[in-house]
């Protein structure tokens, strides 16, 4: 499964940006994509995830300013941030969860990950 990612780059703090996330590889089926981050010196933490039915997921952190929604047909993954300040500055990264064609086991993939930097 490859992941393609890109949105991210500089804004100031109360702007917004846009994230994508395309996956391809055939014969894998997607349960769950997100989004986490990892901020210099800090670990990595989760954003917004999102199962195939719909269900998401927010770290409290985002609540109310972050949307992440999928397209199914494009398995594509999106996170909309909103009101964005200092503390968003991170490194983006794309996961997807699945399992491929007759098999029963979950594999996890990670993109790249996208810079996302908000100057005060």
């Amino acid at each position: 499964v490859q992941l393609v990612e890109s949105g991210g780059g500089l804004v100031q703090a109360g702007g917004s940006l846009r994230l994508s996330c395309a996956a391809s590889g055939s014969d894998f089926s997607i349960n769950a994509m997100g989004w986490y981050r990892q901020a210099p010196g800090k670990q990595r933490e989760v954003v917004a995830t999102v199962t195939i039915g719909g269900n998401t997921n927010y770290a409290d952190s985002v609540k109310g300013r972050f949307t992440i929604s999928r397209d199914n047909a494009k398995n594509t993954v999106y996170l909309q941030m909103n009101s964005l300040n200092t503390a968003a500055t991170a490194v983006y990264s794309c996961t997807v969860v699945g399992t491929w064609y007759a098999s029963a086991a979950l594999y996890v993939y990670w993109g790249p990950g996208t810079p996302v930097t908000v100057s005060s």
